[in-house]
């Protein structure tokens, strides 16, 4: 019984070895079958991505990608006939189940990544929050900061922040391909944790062989909140060039002047200033563009190059060794005509790790940044459609396996594309060839589903245990726990006079 077990496991990991590399072979042809086989090579190797519970845990990925109207609670996935278990089967697997993470990266980033009219691949990354105000239970809980209607309102929430890397897609669209998700815990230093995920991702692009010497930089996008300066420096030495937005009350310095002859004293590092919210102290700019857009009208942008930042010894800088760096750059103001729905805009301030910046490099540069709001209609996506933030789960490892299980689904629904019917209501309008929506992918898989292998086997029956008895009272509270960091600093930074003397 045991051999015949170990031969049938073997024969399906043969099987599933055949079919992934079928699919590898065929990844970058066109057409239907093309298309199939790289979606049903991806689910072979999900399911071998799954440890314990993996039966469990790929039916209720099935059961995600399936479902047709919004996901409200967990047990509703049972439901669906995808999944042939009960609820109690689908938060067991969550619970006590397994997602080897670092197989089901290595699988994403060897998907085929959308490149860009100059073969560059554009990344996005971003923190989104899983609010959990009410879990005194759950560990490891941070206060996210979440914006309120109206100006002013903004709010910290207890919850899990997530950092989610994606590739960006060119032209207007709303879909991206997630390539990693990490929870912030409370020790973690929040640029060196994204500086570590951005690292990771880049390395498995490149083992993945999607990347190549020769190759352009990856352009990675950031928004406000990022230390900039920060990140180039812990990212120096990879193929990376990074363009994100500044606050409008930062301050900019140029290279310094060269040293007058006989000068004494010591020599100055940083020239002159440059105040984003003293338009008298800009000079004339390096480069400027002028792009007429669709979307937002006349797009004018300035640009000067090798600015950098003032750092100073204290938060990230505090310990390090050696004499602070000069990390040059390129400061980049964008100015358009309106936004979606509005009739004026404010500027724009970006910063590029390119110090010296063309005008193509400039245009390159903001457009990329313009495409990083597509990852908010990812995030939105997960949320009101496929029910990321919304089981009550205590533990956040529970919370991580369901977030994979979230990606594994939406990566299926991006490589359906192709093979998806437009089914829409009455009411909504035919969606152009190759312009279909997330939603409306979504509301065609079940069909699709029917030609792709499932390699999960069907459930035993089992009966349920007693519980507690009804009536006894819980002698076992679950434990309460803080919420906010937990790394404190060993001695203050500023001393007082009376700790000097």
């Amino acid at each position: 019984m045991i051999f015949g077990f170990l031969r049938k496991n073997l024969e399906t990991k043969a099987v599933a070895v055949a079919f992934i590399m079928s699919w590898r072979e065929n990844e970058d042809g066109d057409g239907a079958d093309a298309a199939l086989a790289r979606l049903a090579g991806f689910r072979r190797g999900l399911y071998w991505c799954l440890g314990m519970r993996r039966d469990a845990l790929f039916e209720t990925c099935d059961a995600l990608a399936c479902k047709q109207e919004r996901v409200l609670m967990l047990a509703e996935l049972c439901l669906e006939p995808e999944c042939r278990r009960g609820h109690g089967a689908v938060y067991d697997a969550l619970n006590s189940g397994e997602v080897r993470i670092g197989r089901l990266r290595r699988a994403l980033s060897a998907l085929p990544l959308p490149r860009w009219d100059d073969g560059r691949i554009r990344l996005a990354a971003d923190v989104s929050n899983w609010l959990r105000p009410d879990a005194e239970s759950s560990p490891e809980r941070l206060f996210c900061h979440v914006y309120a209607r109206g100006k002013g309102n903004a709010q910290l929430i207890p919850g899990w922040p997530y950092s989610f890397v994606v590739a960006l897609e060119p032209g207007r669209t709303s879909w991206t391909l997630p390539l990693d998700a990490v929870r912030l815990g409370p020790e973690d230093d929040a640029t060196e944790a994204a500086a570590a995920q951005l690292r990771d991702v880049v390395a498995r692009i490149i083992a993945a062989g999607r990347w190549k010497p020769g190759d352009p930089d990856i352009l990675i996008v950031l928004d406000a909140g990022y230390d900039l300066t920060r990140l180039a420096w812990l990212l120096a030495g990879l193929p990376l060039e990074i363009t994100g937005r500044l606050r409008s009350d930062r301050v900019m310095y140029f290279p310094a002047p060269p040293r007058a002859p006989g000068a004494n004293g010591r020599p100055a590092r940083h020239g002159h200033k440059l105040d984003l919210s003293e338009p008298q102290t800009w000079p004339d700019p390096a480069v400027t563009t002028h792009t007429d857009t669709t979307r937002y009208g006349a797009a004018d942008a300035m640009a000067w190059a090798r600015l950098h930042q003032q750092l100073a010894r204290r938060a990230a800088w505090e310990h390090h060794q050696g004499g602070l760096p000069i990390i040059e750059g390129t400061l980049i103001r964008l100015s358009v005509d309106h936004l979606p729905g509005q009739r004026g805009a404010e500027p724009l301030w970006l910063w590029s790790s390119k110090a010296g910046a063309t005008e193509d490099e400039v245009n390159r540069a903001w457009q990329a940044f313009l495409r990083r709001f597509d990852i908010e209609h990812t995030f939105r996506f997960m949320k009101q459609q496929l029910g990321w933030t919304r089981p009550k789960l205590r533990d956040p490892a529970a919370a991580d396996r369901w977030t994979w299980l979230i990606i594994a689904c939406y990566a299926q629904l991006y490589l359906a594309r192709p093979l998806a019917a437009d089914i829409r209501m009455p009411w909504q309008q035919p969606c152009p060839p190759g312009r279909l929506t997330p939603a409306r992918v979504r509301r065609g898989f079940r069909s699709i589903r029917q030609s792709l292998p499932v390699p999960a086997s069907a459930p035993k029956p089992s009966r349920p245990g007693p519980g507690r008895p009804a009536g006894s009272k819980n002698r076992r509270p679950a434990t309460r726990h803080d919420v906010g960091k937990t790394v404190k600093r060993e001695e203050p930074t500023k001393k007082t006079r009376r700790q000097a003397g």
